[in-house]
């Protein structure tokens, strides 16, 4: 059992005079949805554009899993546990929150920065914070996410036809960064998402170049 949600359902958020445009894809801030709060473990997947020079200040969070995929330009991440990081595409950066920290984001270079950002539940709160830095995942490599029962599968098809197996798993969250894909009879494009309850034997096929982003979530 799936349900598709379309670019154009997402909330509209941001800050358009600083340069900062926000995609969410679950209830988030002023935008209350008592019945979009979360699947699965996944609390919110933000799609971020930030224009050069923008960013967001330092900030707290805590209890959650932030896990950030950068789609284009590159992305300076820097938290009150003294870690410094520039982030490109390809990259998987993950934050623990645990029992709190603060960061801040920014596109500190000269071209525009898109990034996708997701948020997870942890099972258990607290604990220390945590940061890690994955450069250049391959498509073969899940990222796993212990802390969330999650693993982040990345699969970028080049020629229509291919085939992606989802994870059979009791949830699984597809976004689409870029490119087209179909599940069933379902026409997937950029910006699109997937909520599969009780996957089993289900397959994308890539309809030409693409990249998709899978939650394989145990709970």
């Amino acid at each position: 059992m799936w349900s598709v949600r379309r670019a154009g359902e997402r909330y509209v958020g941001g800050a358009a005079t600083d340069g900062i445009e926000t995609l969410h894809a679950f209830s988030f801030g002023r935008h209350y949805d008592p019945d979009n709060l979360r699947f699965g473990a996944v609390l919110a997947c933000n799609e971020e554009r930030l224009a050069p020079g923008s960013g967001f200040d330092e900030h707290p969070h805590s209890h959650t899993e932030i896990v950030t995929w950068v789609v284009e330009g590159e992305l300076t991440h820097r938290d009150s546990a003294g870690h410094t990081s520039r982030i490109g595409p390809g990259d998987v950066q993950h934050l623990s929150a645990a029992a709190g920290v603060r960061h801040e984001e920014r596109n500190d270079g000269d071209a525009p920065l898109v990034f996708v950002q997701m948020w997870l539940a942890p099972g258990q709160p607290g604990g220390a914070p945590a940061y890690e830095v994955v450069r250049g995942i391959a498509d073969a490599t899940p990222y796993a996410v212990p802390a969330a029962g999650a693993m982040l599968h990345v699969r970028r098809p080049e020629a229509p036809g291919e085939r992606i197996a989802v994870p059979d798993a009791a949830f699984v969250y597809v976004h689409v960064v870029r490119g087209g894909l179909r599940l069933a009879d379902d026409e997937l494009g950029p910006g699109d998402a997937v909520r599969i309850a009780g996957a089993q034997g289900l397959e994308l096929v890539s309809l030409g170049p693409a990249e998709v982003l899978l939650w394989e979530m145990s709970g």
